[in-house]
């Protein structure tokens, strides 16, 4: 049988090529690339920091054409969204332990600290400035919500509250239903596609590729999507690849 590097992260935190493990030793390893790119890449913070440049004129004219701003609302997704999570899935995948089960997630929510997403702060601060409603929609723990608030309230967050963070219970979609009952729902700000319609949760990946699609005018309109190469449904999608017989050339 062949053996295959792979890139595995130390207790120290760099990453060092483990050239005599194998990939079913520590299956978690192949998310080792996405993961360096999620907390590391510069790219990833531009994206980040493009999303709420998008997000804040966004929301600047929906402000500006409205009587009662307080009767806007800005519904936010939390993890890999407002708050950066990815030390604890780097220690995670240090100890070969495949982060993706979360059975690691609730002593997070308790002890973890995450910090921001570069832009996340400084746009709901705006939105707070401009009397606009904000609304923490989260699939963390309902049972553990004194903690998601303490790191919220601890971050320097606005409008942090039982009643505006609204966790794990319900499916996503029937909480937004909760805030659009008295708000109208300008921005919808998400990692992850069920943040932003009940049609992409537990549906196979080509429905919610042409779901994308069909809603195309509403990417960086009315729904705003930040990047997440760390974990989500299509990990497991097979790649797509050229067919022709490989031609090896030196530039």
């Amino acid at each position: 049988m062949l053996t295959c590097a792979f890139l595995a992260f130390t207790a120290q935190g760099a990453f060092a090529q483990d050239a005599g493990a194998e990939p079913a030793d520590c299956p978690v390893a192949e998310f080792t690339m996405g993961l360096r790119y999620q907390q590391q890449s510069a790219e990833v913070r531009a994206l980040q920091l493009q999303a709420y440049n998008i997000a804040t004129e966004r929301l600047n004219s929906a402000v500006e054409g409205a009587e009662d701003p307080s009767k806007l609302a800005v519904v936010t997704d939390l993890d890999e969204t407002v708050i950066d999570n990815t030390p604890l899935l780097a220690r995670d995948l240090g100890n070969c332990h495949m982060y993706d089960a979360w059975d690691t997630w609730l002593p997070w929510e308790r002890d973890g600290k995450p910090t921001l997403i570069p832009g996340a702060k400084e746009f709901l601060d705006h939105a707070d400035s401009l009397g606009v409603t904000i609304r923490y929609v989260s699939d963390r723990s309902d049972e553990q919500k004194e903690h998601t608030i303490a790191t919220l309230t601890e971050l320097g967050l606005p409008q942090v509250g039982p009643e505006s963070v609204l966790l794990l219970g319900p499916p996503k979609v029937e909480r937004r239903d909760i805030v659009s009952a008295d708000h109208q729902i300008v921005l919808l700000i998400g990692d992850t596609l069920h943040d932003f319609d009940g049609r992409f949760r537990k549906t196979p990946l080509e429905d919610q590729k042409a779901t994308v699609a069909e809603e195309a005018a509403k990417w960086g309109a009315e729904w705003i999507v930040l990047p997440n190469a760390s974990y989500g449904p299509w990990s497991e999608a097979p790649l797509t690849a050229w067919d022709a017989e490989p031609v090896i050339e030196e530039w």
